[in-house]
């Protein structure tokens, strides 16, 4: 396994629209693999195909509370939304930035397992909200595009800062 580089906004690259998976193979296997790995290692709950540069509709999560449980969605669709729900998000790809987003409190949704098998689920609370905030990164959108202009021009000038000082930080030596 491999840990993938996380593509992080104002990258133009997460604003690529997705195509969908269509061959499910042992290369696909072990992008999910490399997917899951990197969430973990970022410590992440989700993670998108787009957000490490791979334009295919594919995405990993893990909502447990003991992080042992990794779900694959790939070709994920909502097929029904109900309700409405605001919480507090962030964003590996948008790292250290936390923002209200209202999503639908609970979606149906449809999509393949790593080996192709379709399936169906209703899903609720955070798994729901992950799961749309994934699907947003497949077709190309951030949670920071529910933001007003003013607080997304925010954002930027925060990850701005954030970049700069990190790389005035001298490096350590190893020993």
């Amino acid at each position: 396994m491999a840990k993938l580089e996380i593509l992080e906004f104002p990258d133009a690259r997460l604003r690529t629209v997705a195509k969908p998976v269509e061959r499910f193979d042992d290369e696909l296997r072990q992008l999910v693999d490399d997917m899951v790995e990197t969430m973990y290692g970022a410590q992440g709950i989700g993670l998108a195909a787009t957000q490490v540069n791979v334009h295919r509709r594919l995405l990993v999560l893990d909502v447990s509370e003991s992080q042992d449980t990794p779900r694959v969605y790939v070709n994920p669709r909502i097929i029904a939304r109900e309700g409405e729900e605001t919480c507090e998000e962030g964003c590996l790809s948008v790292p250290g930035i936390y923002a209200e987003v209202s999503r639908a409190e609970r979606i149906s949704v449809a999509a393949q397992g790593v080996e192709g098998e379709p399936f169906e689920e209703v899903l609720e609370g955070l798994h729901a909200i992950c799961v749309q905030h994934e699907i947003d990164h497949l077709d190309g959108k951030l949670f920071v595009d529910y933001l007003s202009p003013l607080k997304r021009r925010m954002v930027l000038k925060k990850l701005e800062k954030q970049r700069k000082v990190a790389s005035q930080k001298p490096a350590r030596a190893a020993l």
